[in-house]
């Protein structure tokens, strides 16, 4: 049994890596890599489950409009007599303006039927309407409860941009970090081949006598060295593609991982502009539709319904209801109709001190006083976060422009130290030298890049547009 379960556990685990090898290119970019995220995340899925909940709360509001059908039925039979048999059924018809239609049949009988109950042998038809011109004229119960559940479909919609802004974030990181293991991880390779190159070069030299036994120790020290450096470069690489890995998933269940294959974006610092930075032209703007911001507007609009409803309530309640009735005769029921045929009935109530409601109201004016604070530090938060992230951004734009340069002078100084060096003009200390400042230079330009791509990450994540990209 264990063997099987192990079994299945390997065809699992195949399949997962199968399914990834599928869908992941072999050229992986990070907009390919948010497709993933955001399709098949478990926080992405369960963000897109906020608004199927938003949906249903409008739904279930909605409810409260819902015409009903009712039936009361009672009878009482003792010692072989009918003391009553009261039957209606009847039709109610909210509407949104507070206005509640009604229709129905009553008919009762018995030896002992109330009196006020009593009705003619055929039955009773009526139809009549009930308002409240007093408290819930304006808005009652299920118009404030639509108008909330409208409201936090919208604070819901936020919520799910803010979790995506959020993980599209943290996995834009985990992207960058990889690219920038990866590429150092190249630069470390290709050091290594050049230092086992020369290696063997100086060594045959030293056979020969045309260079001292001393530079092939210096020369072998370089080896080691480098070669330390590629297995700490192969680890960095190794951890960074662990933690991409645990983005990736397949409908948020299954774990992907990816294919031995796949290498990041091009590197090509002379393509970085001002891409997906169009919008931080406007931050003001942009910043306005921050789902943060959003979702706290929309806290705003429940509490501002509340409110109303609270302040609905200080109103007396006065609530009138009318009903023509008319008695079942043959195959029309409205035959004998009347006028002066109707039952109608007044409710009036009204609490003297008010405690109550002024206790609500006030609670809720502190409330919306908070939420505005709250606001107001947000906007102000996220407005300095984005202008770090875009002085960031400009600044690495302005060292990669300057740092493109300076690696293009280290190869040239080292191309010039390694015609002296063959042409028995320079030493291996030098080329070693010259070399290494090289490799630095590659390796810091790998640096300022990725810091580039983490500030553009940065800027779109405090204006709230990760989730669109």
């Amino acid at each position: 049994m264990i063997r099987k379960f192990q079994f299945l556990g390997l065809l699992l685990t195949i399949s997962a890596v199968s399914v990834g090898q599928e869908k992941i290119p072999e050229r992986f970019n990070q907009s390919s890599f948010f497709e993933l995220v955001k399709a098949n995340h478990p926080i992405a899925l369960q963000a897109q489950n906020r608004v199927e909940m938003g949906t249903a709360q409008i739904q279930e509001a909605r409810g409260g409009f819902d015409p009903k059908i009712q039936a009361d039925i009672a009878q009482k039979y003792f010692n072989g007599k009918e003391y009553y048999d009261y039957g209606e059924g009847k039709l109610k018809i909210p509407t949104w303006f507070g206005i509640e239609f009604e229709g129905g049949y009553e008919r009762n009988q018995g030896e002992f039927l109330n009196a006020e109950s009593s009705v003619p042998s055929a039955g009773l038809w009526f139809a009549g309407v009930s308002v409240s011109v007093g408290e819930g004229l304006f808005i009652d119960e299920r118009r404030a409860s639509l108008r909330t559940a409208q409201a936090m479909l919208n604070q819901n919609i936020a919520e799910k941009d803010l979790m995506l802004n959020n993980l599209l974030l943290e996995a834009g990181y985990a992207y960058w970090t990889w690219f920038s293991s990866y590429y150092a991880l190249e630069i470390n390779k290709d050091a290594l081949d050049l230092a086992n190159v020369r290696f063997i070069a100086v060594k045959q030299s030293a056979a020969f006598g045309d260079k001292p036994t001393i530079d092939t120790l210096e020369s072998v020290i370089q080896v080691q060295d480098r070669m330390l450096n590629l297995n700490q470069a192969e680890l960095d690489f190794k951890n960074a593609t662990a933690y991409l890995n645990t983005f990736l998933w397949k409908d948020g269940l299954l774990p992907l991982e990816l294919p031995d294959n796949s290498i990041p974006e091009v590197f090509d610092p002379t393509k970085l502009a001002l891409e997906n930075l169009k919008i931080t032209l406007q931050l003001d703007s942009s910043l306005n539709a921050h789902p943060e911001l959003r979702a706290t507007r929309s806290k705003m609009e429940q509490l501002s319904v509340e409110k109303r409803l609270v302040k609905e309530q200080i109103k007396p309640t006065l609530d009138l209801k009318y009903k023509p009735i008319t008695e079942a005769v043959g195959d029309n029921p409205f035959s004998e109709y009347s006028i002066n045929n109707y039952t109608w009935g007044l409710q009036f109530e009204f609490p003297i001190f008010l405690r109550k409601e002024r206790a609500k109201l006030k609670q809720i004016n502190l409330k919306l006083e908070n939420n505005t604070i709250t606001f107001e530090n947000k906007r102000v938060t996220l407005a300095f976060k984005a202008t770090a992230a875009k002085n960031e951004f400009e600044t690495t734009m302005i060292q990669i422009r300057l740092y493109d340069r300076t690696v293009e002078d280290y190869s040239k100084l080292l191309e010039g130290e390694r015609r002296l060096f063959n042409g028995g003009e320079s030493s291996l200390f030098m080329i070693n030298s010259r070399e290494k400042g090289f490799i630095q230079a590659e390796l810091k330009m790998v640096e300022l890049v990725t810091k580039n791509r983490k500030a553009i990450l940065k800027i779109q994540h405090a204006i709230g547009q990760l989730s669109n990209l």
